[in-house]
């Protein structure tokens, strides 16, 4: 079926720029001798990852143990929680993971420690941990080298405890005033993850990982430096509107919202039936990743969304109000697509405007 045929709201992926996103970032890892170990939070299908992985992806990053419970069941062996995981429940649960594959997780803090040594006690497999370095996106992770070398001297206590290596995650890219700036922060963030993995060997550790990244210090074929291993993009699969910005384009945009126009009350207005609930209320308001309104209309140039209530957006356009009448349906470009797909119960996918398959978020809701 064309995809306009299909009951609104429903989340749309274009499968021909999906996969030649997919293949851009594998190349881009590949030429630059690092493997690829992509985000999941964002597509949250485990049929992607398995897709990503088959197309030369090491392994993948999930954000929360639920994920990496739902793909670990679904056939992916190499996961990386990129989070730091605090609490005996969810420890316990990735100890049961730990014996049938590989999962690491993340720590910054020897209070965390004594958590993870507790619950991995008698466990036939340590725990691999990464340890997070703050590289300026002000979050998690370890920001004292001398509170990163007391964590170590910590570590080499426990004998539950297996340090795998190092990450960052230099968020702060997405408020880079534009592309030279978004390269600065890249280069700086991984001068210092290196400076803290070079502390770690100095220290008697041989890290096996030293991991960074974000998608748009990864769109512009900036250089990896030498001792980094992996990189961790995740919207790029996707991309959306701020990362178009950051891109300088939209032809990259493999994700939107399908809706329909159920009202045209003034010259001016025109309502359609997504709202908070299936595009967000999320704006980006600084550097090159920002935008105007709460979504675009796709190939409506300068039509934002204005407004949304929980299962309406609002559009004040004359010209779009003129050009369309109640029951059309137009499709909306997210700000950020991350927590949009996590709203839909599946996604379509499609191909030259035909319906060619449906894919359940298998991952949907899985916040602990």
């Amino acid at each position: 079926m064309n995809y306009l045929e299909l009951d609104t709201p429903a989340l749309i992926i274009d499968k021909d720029i999906m996969t030649s996103n997919i293949i851009n970032m594998q190349d881009y890892a590949n030429r630059s001798k690092v493997g690829l170990r992509p985000h999941t939070k964002t597509h949250k299908m485990s049929r992607l990852a398995l897709m990503q992985v088959e197309h030369g992806a090491k392994g993948i990053t999930v954000a929360k143990v639920g994920e990496a419970e739902v793909m670990a069941a679904s056939g992916l062996k190499d996961i990386f929680i990129a989070n730091e995981i605090v609490g005996e429940t969810k420890l316990l649960r990735i100890r049961k993971l730990a014996e049938t594959i590989d999962i690491s997780f993340g720590l910054d803090s020897i209070a965390q420690a004594y958590m993870i040594e507790k619950s991995f006690e008698g466990s036939s497999r340590k725990a691999a941990v990464l340890i997070e370095i703050e590289v300026g996106e002000e979050r998690s992770g370890v920001i004292e080298e001398s509170d990163f070398i007391d964590l170590l001297n910590h570590l080499k206590t426990c004998k539950n405890i297996y340090l795998k290596g190092v990450f960052s995650h230099d968020g702060h890219s997405y408020s880079a005033e534009n592309v030279e700036e978004c390269r600065e922060i890249h280069l700086q963030s991984q001068k210092r993850t290196l400076r803290f993995a070079s502390l770690a060997a100095e220290s008697g550790f041989n890290l096996e990982t030293v991991s960074i990244g974000s998608t748009p210090s990864l769109l512009h074929d900036f250089p990896i430096l030498d001792g980094i291993t992996e990189i961790r993009p995740g919207t790029y699969i996707f991309m959306d509107a701020s990362q178009a910005n950051a891109y300088g384009s939209l032809k990259r945009n493999a994700a939107t919202v399908l809706t329909t126009i159920i009202s045209l009350p003034t010259p001016e207005r025109v309502i359609t039936d997504v709202g908070a609930k299936g595009i967000t209320a999320q704006v980006r308001s600084k550097g090159f990743c920002s935008t105007n309104g709460l979504g675009l209309i796709k190939g409506r140039t300068g039509v934002n969304i204005f407004k949304v209530y929980d299962e309406h957006a609002i559009i004040y356009n004359k010209e779009f109000h003129d050009s369309v009448k109640v029951g059309d349906k137009v499709e909306i470009i997210p700000n950020h697509i991350c927590p949009v797909v996590n709203l839909h119960e599946s996604a379509y996918i499609v191909s030259r405007g035909e319906v060619i398959d449906r894919i359940t978020v298998d991952c949907r809701g899985k916040l602990k």
